[in-house]
């Protein structure tokens, strides 16, 4: 069955969104050898300018959850493209670093409600049958945003001008710009209209973007549920009923093991990574993070063929179980430099592109598209947002630790404890991960209403 073009243009317009996620995170690390300079840094300021977005985006997860409920879908993602815009200008023209982490702060507030908002809007607005493929579309924009970060930090960097990195973060203006344009002309999610009695409104988005024969299947559900919802007295606190244990610990799992696994250590300071491996020029530094972004382009381009297809938990232990030798050898590959001497560099890029293959394909697409299913309709903004609090939590401990680690462990030490993280994952997920392909929202919720298990799905 062929799918509806208007379903594919609005996923496409509202992952706009991911890819101002993948920019504003992955802008960084080309920047930061150049503020380092410009401004004389210390490791320490430099893990606070990395970390800060991070900071950002965690008051922007716990604030914005019900707020989501409250005012719709929509009108998040456009508030979030202007704080965006600000952003971006902001942190070209910071005359200071105060007012550069402020600004930073800003853009991680923007971010933290964007990474839940727009894979909870693709998700409510898809087909079932292809739901996976569409919100993975998400995480491939940001995997795109990184990219272009990286291309746009090569192709603006100028090792004689220590100011390259204004210019950088000035290219975020142009995403932003786009969403804010593009979602004025696209619709609310029906899910959210009929949870607000809205339902000629709802219905008519159905009709024009389900399967004709899902139709009545999506409306009578969708009825059953806003039934059963009425029924209870439906608060935040909703979420932490018994019945629900099993999708919040799902989410809080699946994001400590994506972030733990150390994927943003590659993403943040990949130019310092390849400093410490032998590479002098900052620009020079930038070459393998453009390589290694390719690649998790490609890779998570085949996780959207592959997500509704091969499913969510094998794709899990897939990816897994290919991380762990990945990180072992990225550890192993510092741990013997001095043997390695000169082709060190051409080890690290490959262990590491080993590494982005196995996690683009299973947990950096799995999380957010897990925590757009396993919700109900009551609490899904909130659930979202505890995932998105989880996600850029671990995120920011992960960012402020790194260079410490390095630095008292040894960066071999510290690949290879990330690489024992993922071995306890492993375990994990074989309790806790579901499959969830090809099964409607209202499903899933009726699985945890029975007590059933995650992997009973």
């Amino acid at each position: 069955m062929k799918l509806k073009s208007n379903v594919l243009l609005i996923a496409v317009v509202a992952a706009t969104g991911g890819l101002l996620f993948g920019f504003d995170t992955g802008v960084i690390s080309g920047a930061l050898p150049f503020l380092k300079q410009y401004w004389h840094l210390s490791d320490a300021s430099i893990e606070w300018i990395t970390t800060t977005v991070l900071i950002g985006a965690v008051i922007g997860a716990i604030t914005s959850g019900k707020l989501s409920d409250i005012i719709g879908r929509k009108k998040m993602i456009i508030i979030n493209a202007i704080i965006f815009t600000v952003g971006a200008l902001g942190c070209a023209y910071a005359p200071s670093v105060l007012v550069l982490i402020v600004m930073r702060i800003i853009i991680g507030f923007a971010i933290g409600i964007t990474s839940y908002v727009v894979p909870m809007y693709i998700s409510e607005i898809s087909p079932a049958r292809v739901r996976g493929a569409l919100v993975t579309l998400n995480q491939l924009m940001i995997t795109l945003g990184i990219l272009l970060s990286y291309i746009t930090d090569y192709w603006l960097s100028n090792d004689s001008n220590n100011e390259s990195w204004r210019w950088m973060f000035l290219v975020g203006f142009v995403p932003a710009a786009v969403l804010l344009f593009g979602m004025f002309f696209l619709p609310e999610t029906p899910r959210w209209l009929i949870s607000k009695n809205r339902w000629d409104e709802g219905k008519k988005i159905i009709l024009k973007l389900e399967d004709a024969d899902m139709v009545d299947k999506t409306l009578a559900d969708l009825q059953d549920e806003i039934t059963t919802s009425s029924k209870l007295k439906v608060s935040a606190g909703e979420i932490l009923k018994p019945w629900l244990r099993a999708p919040l610990i799902i989410t809080i799992g699946i994001f400590f093991f994506q972030q733990f696994s150390g994927v943003n250590t590659i993403i943040y300071y990949s130019p310092i990574i390849f400093k410490i491996a032998g590479i002098v020029s900052n620009t020079a530094s930038i070459i393998p993070a453009i390589i290694i972004g390719g690649v998790n382009v490609l890779a998570c381009l085949l996780s959207v063929f592959l997500l509704d297809k091969v499913g969510r938990r094998k794709l899990y232990f897939v990816g897994i179980f290919g991380m762990i030798p990945s990180l072992a050898l990225l550890g192993a590959c510092f741990h013997f430099k001095e043997a390695l001497g000169a082709s060190l560099p051409v080890f690290a890029v490959l262990s590491i592109v080993c590494y982005i293959i196995f996690i683009a394909i299973s947990l950096a697409p799995l999380g957010w598209l897990l925590i757009s299913e396993v919700f109900p309709l009551s609490v899904r903004g909130v659930g979202m947002s505890i995932g998105s609090l989880a996600h850029w939590g671990f995120n920011a401990v992960i960012a402020f630790t790194f260079l410490k680690l390095v630095n008292h462990l040894g960066i071999d030490y510290t690949f290879w404890s990330y690489a024992l993280i993922c071995v306890i994952g492993a375990v994990w997920g074989y309790y806790y991960i579901p499959e969830t392909k090809g099964k409607s929202l209202e499903a899933i919720e009726n699985h945890w209403r029975n007590g059933d298990s995650p992997k009973e799905i």
